[in-house]
Parts: structure tokens; C-alpha cells; sequence
């Protein structure tokens, strides 16, 4: 077994059975060496987007200071939801490793595929709706006059 995904599974057998949420722990790896772990807190913190993956986002980026994560990796126990795939895009996490498929993860009692379906169903476009553009592209404008920008 992989040494990062036994660390990734422990993380998430300890987020289980302390009752902070489903069975899903990851952990960050850089240069061979894990920097962040994380596991399923929704449950604990009453909030849905405590995915063990952005835990584990989280946890990396306090403890290289930088929301960065360039030339890193992610193990996690499940194929990543695509709340939590948008987040490692946006780490810039090189390459994920999972356990569980998503068709797996269904059969448990989460509703992962649903979210991937919306596209082909047409249930996004009834969901958003673009409203006041013109203010927004004006802040938009602001944000790009700012010049020597230390954020992205």
C-alpha cells in the first residue's frame, strides 16, 4: 500500500469515528514530504464545504504561508467531488491519487454524480442567472488598474 494514501485512509477513519463526517481524508504531498491533511469536518463544523480535500488545502497552505501549491500532489480516499477538483485546479495541485470512484462513493449514499450531471441535464442554466453585469465589469476594471498585485 502507498505509504500517503495509508495516511490519507488514517486521516479519514480519525474524522469518522469522531463523528466529524464521511470517510474521506487527504492528505499533500511536496517533494516526497506531506505538508497539509485534512479529512471530511462537515458534520463537526456544520458546514458543507469541509471536504477533506479543501482540509487539507487549507492545512498546506498555513504551513507553507502561500496559497500556492505548485509541484505538490494530493492522496485522498475518494475521487475528488467537483467542489474540491475546482480547488486543487486553483492550488495548482500537479496530480491526484484516489481511492473510491465516484460510482463508489454513490453506492455509500453521497450524491457526488449529481453535480457532474447538471451540465448534460440543463439544470445549471436554471440554477444561474446573470444580473447587473455592467456594475460588476466596473469592478472588474478596478481590480485590474491596481498595478504590482500580490494576489490572484
Amino acid at each position: 500500500m502507498n505509504k500517503f494514501m495509508k495516511m490519507a485512509i488514517k486521516e479519514a477513519k480519525e474524522g469518522i469515528h469522531s463523528g466529524d463526517g464521511g470517510p474521506f481524508g487527504s492528505v499533500i504531498v511536496k517533494n516526497g514530504k506531506m505538508i497539509g491533511k485534512g479529512h471530511n469536518e462537515v458534520v463537526k463544523n456544520q458546514d458543507p464545504t469541509c471536504h477533506g480535500e479543501i482540509m487539507a488545502i487549507h492545512d498546506a497552505c498555513k504551513n507553507l504561508n502561500s496559497f500556492d501549491l505548485t509541484d505538490c500532489e494530493i492522496y485522498t480516499t475518494a475521487e475528488p467531488c467537483p467542489m474540491c477538483l475546482g480547488a486543487i485546479l486553483w492550488a495548482n495541485i500537479e496530480k491526484v491519487y484516489f481511492g473510491c470512484n465516484i460510482l463508489d462513493t454513490e453506492k455509500i449514499g453521497f450524491r457526488d454524480n449529481v453535480f457532474y450531471e447538471m451540465n448534460k441535464t440543463g439544470e445549471k442554466d436554471k440554477l444561474l442567472k446573470e444580473l447587473d453585469r455592467d456594475q460588476c465589469l466596473a469592478l472588474f476594471n478596478e481590480y485590474s488598474s491596481i498595478k504590482d498585485k500580490t494576489h490572484y
